[in-house]
């Protein structure tokens, strides 16, 4: 049976979802989102971003929420073992944060404002 045990630290307005630790941002990209439930929201950018990257060999997705006074800033990527191309990998990433439908159906899910 495989560990789907993945860690969530939470560290006053801050919520960081990853499978390994220490989290590691070897890949990342961040954005900014309205008030919304943190933990709801880094869960459904890990999931969509897990079938994005799903084929690049030793990736491990992390999520990192932090509340700010205006809304949210996300940071999503995570680690990588081996070769790969981080600047490419972080340009998808990125694109997939702006994603207009994307972010519809994780606000939507996450109860935040559009």
């Amino acid at each position: 049976m495989k560990n789907r045990h993945w860690h969530i630290l939470r560290d006053g307005n801050s919520l960081t979802l990853t499978r390994h630790l220490p989290a590691r941002f070897d890949l990342q990209a961040e954005a900014e989102f309205p008030l919304a439930g943190k933990l709801r929201l880094a869960q459904q950018v890990r999931q969509d971003m897990w079938r994005l990257l799903q084929n690049t060999r030793g990736f491990s997705p992390v999520v990192h929420v932090e509340e700010r006074d205006h809304g949210l800033r996300l940071c999503a990527g995570g680690r990588v073992e081996g070769p790969a191309p981080r600047a490419e990998l972080n340009i998808k990433i990125a694109e997939l944060l702006n994603s207009p439908g994307h972010r519809r159906r994780w606000l939507a899910f996450a109860g935040g404002r559009t």
